[in-house]
């Protein structure tokens, strides 16, 4: 893809009625590795695949501890899914810090949902609720399925 005048920023769209930086994270997550989500009525497994991007790199955590009861797992341009996972941190914490509790997963993936709209990250991300019961949560680059 060649750089233009109308992808420097997200809110900028193109003649055609393109956002050029949605289709560059659309690629990142195609180039990315593969993870997987199983979940039953008690149990929900996470597995990611680590690839290295070359011989000389070294693979990259794929699957994150956000709290307690919520793991992540990430396909795409690891460092921004970082920067996602340290803000969900933040929110786990400051629930437990004021409401004395875990933070619900529904909570968790709404707030996830909208800072990925907000700051444009797109990657995959699986919620993991191990209190009660499993709970599967994907976000997908054109919205969340």
């Amino acid at each position: 893809m060649f750089r233009n005048q109308y992808d420097n920023d997200v809110t900028v769209w193109s003649p055609q009625g393109r956002i050029h930086q949605i289709e560059y994270a659309m690629e990142a997550v195609k180039q990315g590795s593969a993870t997987v989500g199983l979940k039953s009525k008690t149990h929900a497994v996470l597995v990611a695949l680590k690839r290295a991007q070359s011989e000389l790199a070294t693979h990259q955590k794929k699957i994150l501890h956000v709290d307690n009861h919520i793991g992540i797992s990430i396909v795409g341009l690891s460092a921004d899914a970082r920067l996602l996972c340290n803000f969900m941190r933040q929110e786990c914490l400051d629930s437990r810090f004021v409401f004395e509790r875990p933070l619900p997963v529904s909570c968790l993936y709404l707030i996830g949902k909208h800072n990925v709209f907000v700051v444009l990250f797109f990657f995959i991300f699986i919620f993991l609720n191990m209190e009660r019961f499993t709970n599967l949560c994907v976000i997908l680059a054109q919205g969340p399925c």
